[in-house]
């Protein structure tokens, strides 16, 4: 009887050791996701003679950036800085990645949703012409 109160606790402990170590590592990684952006505060970038403003919004945290630029799209302005990266096909740029910050759908369910104006835009970065008066908001969404 003493033995398999020994293995039984034995077990239950090793069990409570395996779920605190994956608890910590779901923190860590639920958190993480301005671990990996290239810009943590807001930024000014580029030269030119239109200027944009771009929020990036994941997780709490919100950063802006103001984008000063010679192109015609939203899209051809960030990715001039880099600021976006993502697949391209026959519906245009599928945005996977911002501020260094990446959304994948097929993996976890997230992706990218971009705003014009606080509305769901109704084109994606690369078919929307530059609004100088329009406020752009990337917000990571799962």
């Amino acid at each position: 009887m003493k033995r398999i109160l020994t293995t039984a606790l034995s077990v239950i402990l090793t069990v409570s050791m395996l779920l605190s170590l994956a608890a910590c590592a779901g923190d860590a990684s639920s958190g993480g996701l301005w671990d990996s952006a290239t810009y943590v505060e807001d930024t000014v970038l580029g030269t030119g003679a239109k200027t944009i403003t771009v929020e990036v919004v994941a997780e709490d945290k919100t950063v802006t950036f103001t984008v000063n630029t010679d192109k015609e799209t939203v899209g051809e302005a960030l990715l001039e800085h880099a600021l976006i990266a993502g697949d391209t096909s026959e519906y245009g740029l599928y945005v996977k990645q911002v501020n260094g910050i990446t959304a994948d759908y097929d993996v976890d369910k997230s992706y990218w949703a971009f705003y014009i104006n606080g509305e769901y835009a109704m084109s994606g970065v690369d078919a929307t012409d530059i609004d100088t008066e329009a406020k752009y908001q990337l917000a990571y969404t799962k």
